[in-house]
Formats: C-alpha cells, structure tokens, sequence
C-alpha cells in the first residue's frame, strides 16, 4: 500500500509555472476525480448528519451508507458536533486504508488544534494551557513536551512490570469473587481501578489510594474526559435531551474545577522528578504538570480503560480452544525463563503478540483522525484519485481503514493468528491505532503516540497475567459511551 500523499510521478517543469496546481503537475495513474458528497444547507445538513451519526443510523452505518450512496471511501460530508460547538464541521472524509495514513505525513497536514476533530474543548479545562495533544509538530513547544513524555516513560520503565502484576492481581482477586459470588462481574468498575493505580505507581511511583485522591481518581478522571469529549459521545439518554445537553453547546468547565484540581494536586505531588526535568527543558512545572494529567489520565488511562475491554471481549469470544493456545504458550514460556516473566520472555509469545495486534486492528481504541491541508494534495483510494485543497480538513474513520477487504482477508473477523510468520508481520504496518504505523517508532517531530511501546506493553501484560491465572472464561458484551461493556459470567482457573 502507498502512503497517502502527493503522488510521485513524471512532472512538468515546476519552477516555468509556478501558480499550476498539484492537479496539473501529478500524472496519476489512477482516474482524477471530483470528491463526491455535500454538505447540505447550511446549518440544516450538519444537524441532520449529526443525528444520522448518533441516533437514526449510528456511526457505522452513517459512513457505510455514504459509501454506497456516492461509490466512494473518500467523500464530502459534515462531522459532529456541529453547530454550536464547531464552527465549521465540513471534511474530506477517508474510509479505506489506502487514503487514510495521509493523516500521519505532517509535511502535508496540520495537526493544530484538531485532536479532538472540529471543535476544540476549552483550555480552561488544561489549566489554561494547549496541552501537547493540540500542538502541531512545527510549534516549538511540541518537541520539548514530547520529550518530556519520552522521559517520563524511560523514568518508570523498570517499575512496569512489578507494578502491573501487582494492580492487576487485585483486579482478578475482586473477579474472581464476583464471580464466585454473584455469578457474573462487570469488568469495568475494578478494571478502571486497577488501571489508574497501575499508572501512578509505574508512572509516578505514587500509590493514589495512599493520598487524598483515595479511590476516587477513575470517576474524577471519567468526569473531568466527559466535558473534553461530551460533544462526540453519546450517553444513551432520550435524543433530543442528549443532542441539546452534549452536542450542542459546551459543556461548562466550572462544573469540574474542582475535580481538576484534585488530580492536579496528585500529580503535582507526585512527580518530582519529572517536574525537574521539565524545568532543565525551559518547561514551567505549572504547564508540565498540567500536561502530565493529560497524558495519564487523558491519554493513558483513557486508552486502557478502552482497549482492555476490547481485548476480553474479542478474546472471550473467539471461544476456549483459543484460550487454551494462549494459556500453554504463555505459561510454556515463562517456565522455560526459570518462572519468570520478562520483556524478552513475551517477544517469545507470538500467538498472544497476534492477538495483541488483531485487537489493536479489528477495534482500534482511537478511532478518529484529523489533519488540515497544508497544501493542495492529491490523495489516493484504492480506485480513484482525489484533489484537496489547501485548508480543507480531512478526516479518517480508522476501523474501515483496518478492516479494509482490499487489505486484509476475513477483514470482519476477528482472526488471532493473523500476525503471525513472516507474512503476517507484513501486514503489522496496517495496524494504525497509534496514529501511525506499527511498523514505525514515535518522534519529537511526528504526532505517532509517545506512548505507543507502552501501550503495546501493558496490552501485552494485561493477556499474559489473565492466562497464567485462567484457562478459559465467558463474557457478555454490551455498549458503552466509549468501547465495549464487558460482564465476565464465568472463569476457569488455571490447571496446568
């Protein structure tokens, strides 16, 4: 698959006219065609797309009926939240994986104030500040908070491992006595528990149960996520009480000051070390604290309190005889290492790296992209060819880009060896879920997430841990605001 980007071919003398257009210096081989699509009348088409997405056809559906109607994975339309919250919700929408990783090239694209899509929540909400997430890579801040970010995961690395293990032994413990109990467990109240404290204590070497925080820390964090992403989710309520309460006007940002400052204070506290080192970097200890809530509670514990539900749920489904896999593999492993359980150990593992890799592709945890062109561009699907121009947005639907048929076989299954052998690892650079490549490693100059090792870790970790102590289990899967709901209904603990 070729990135998305302006197409290399044969040109014309560039600098004998300098005002042609990309479409006049690009030969493509493929058709140049208008992007199809409309963004109705004004204010009256964003309204109805938003209730389109959210409540007469839901997300999917919105775009697969767009797709058929215009024959097209690249097209025109407008994406929520719309009036009042965006100013202009107008995209250039990217629903396959041959367009869609243009969003990574920031030689082409924008990434200012777009991470959360068309409308950008408050800074009131960050202590004032742009946090790092809303920064473009040409801005001078961008590199020396991302290398921040790279310190604080290189500062804490040693303290991952024993600290997942013990957080989330507590986890299974207050499963298994649900389970035994009650008969069932609803993973998300301990597993959002477990994940929090995890990273404080791996980040931060910082016990929030310990501190005034106590156990409050996931509900300040879910609350204080609420009112940044309220305008993109959706809450279950009647439709038109939603619409009104979540989309259509912010969501005041007093309302969680004092949640704020909680977690504020927390990590304020807590990390010293890397406050310090923020300030030898020409960095306030105010903005780098500020930015750390970001990346902990925002970022990392967001993208768990996701990710590990989607993991069990695609896992639990798959049914026994995959559980089984995973737990001989996993344990033949780390009985080979004297019982130990290792990085080196888990590079040993590929049938739980696949399935790693297959959850991370079939239920990606971040599911939009934005980027602003730069220039007038010329960007590629697998049929045709588009012009963009300068300053429109464009937008990228990551689940169709990784369940793409023109790439991947079965691509609506859920197939846990998928990754493996060397064919299978060929196909690791259309895993996108880091807003980039699997196959690529994040830097100070790109927008690739700082923690995508990280994540791929604790992922890694979370697989590991439950199949030392299981050898199968069941689940029910319901919605959630964000991700899945999943209820453990029964666990067979380890006998072998």
């Amino acid at each position: 698959m070729a990135s998305s980007a302006t197409l290399s071919s044969r040109r014309t003398n560039v600098q004998d006219r300098p005002s042609a257009t990309v479409s006049e210096l690009e030969k493509p081989e493929l058709p140049l065609k208008s992007i199809p699509g409309d963004y109705g009348l004004p204010f009256i088409g964003a309204i109805k797309d938003r209730l389109d997405y959210f409540y007469n056809q839901g997300r999917d559906e919105f775009f697969k009926s767009k797709i058929q109607k215009y024959q097209s994975t690249v097209l025109r339309t407008n994406m929520p939240p719309g009036p009042f919250i965006s100013s202009n919700p107008k995209v250039v929408a990217l629903l396959d994986g041959k367009s869609f990783p243009i969003l990574f090239d920031v030689s082409k694209v924008e990434k200012k104030d777009l991470f959360t899509g068309t409308y950008m929540s408050s800074t009131n909400l960050t202590g004032g500040y742009r946090i790092l997430s809303y920064l473009d890579p040409s801005e001078p801040k961008h590199a020396k908070l991302k290398q921040l970010l790279f310190f604080l995961l290189k500062s804490s690395r040693d303290r991952v491992l024993p600290e997942f293990k013990a957080c989330y032994t507590e986890l299974f413990k207050t499963v298994d006595y649900e389970v035994s109990e009650k008969g069932k467990c609803s993973f998300q109240t301990p597993s959002e528990q477990a994940a929090f404290n995890f990273l404080a204590r791996a980040f931060f070497d910082s016990n929030p149960v310990d501190s005034e925080l106590g156990t409050d820390g996931p509900s300040l964090a879910n609350n204080w996520v609420l009112f940044q992403l309220g305008p993109i989710f959706t809450l279950g309520l009647p439709k038109y009480i939603e619409d009104l309460l979540l989309h259509t006007f912010p969501l005041p940002s007093f309302l969680v000051k004092k949640d704020y400052k909680k977690l504020y204070d927390f990590f304020y506290e807590s990390a010293s070390l890397v406050l310090d080192e923020a300030e030898k970097m020409g960095i306030s200890r105010d903005e780098a604290c500020h930015n750390l809530v970001f990346a902990t509670c925002f970022n990392s514990f967001g993208g768990v309190k996701v990710f590990f539900p989607i993991m069990l749920k695609w896992i639990g489904l798959a049914g026994e005889n995959l559980h089984l896999s995973l737990a001989k593999e996993i344990r033949s492993v780390i009985k080979s290492n004297s019982g130990k359980l290792s990085l080196s150990a888990m590079e040993q593992m590929p049938l739980m790296k696949s399935v790693v890799y297959e959850s991370f592709r079939i239920d990606p945890p971040v599911q939009f992209q934005y980027g602003k062109a730069k220039k007038d561009l010329l960007i590629e699907s697998h049929h045709a060819v588009y012009e963009v121009k300068e300053g429109e947005m464009l937008f990228g639907y990551q689940p169709f880009a990784t369940k793409d048929p023109n790439i991947f076989e079965r691509a609506e299954e859920f197939v846990p060896d998928r990754f493996m052998g060397v064919d299978g690892e060929k196909l690791l650079k259309y895993v996108l879920w880091s807003n980039g490549p699997e196959t690529e490693h994040p830097t100070v100059a790109d927008k690739q997430c700082a923690g995508k090792g990280f994540v791929t870790l604790v992922s890694r970790l979370f697989v590991v841990e439950f199949f030392r102590r299981y050898d199968t289990f069941e689940v029910e899967v319901g919605p959630a605001p964000v991700g899945v709901a999943v209820t453990i209904t029964s666990l067979k603990a380890a006998s072998f």
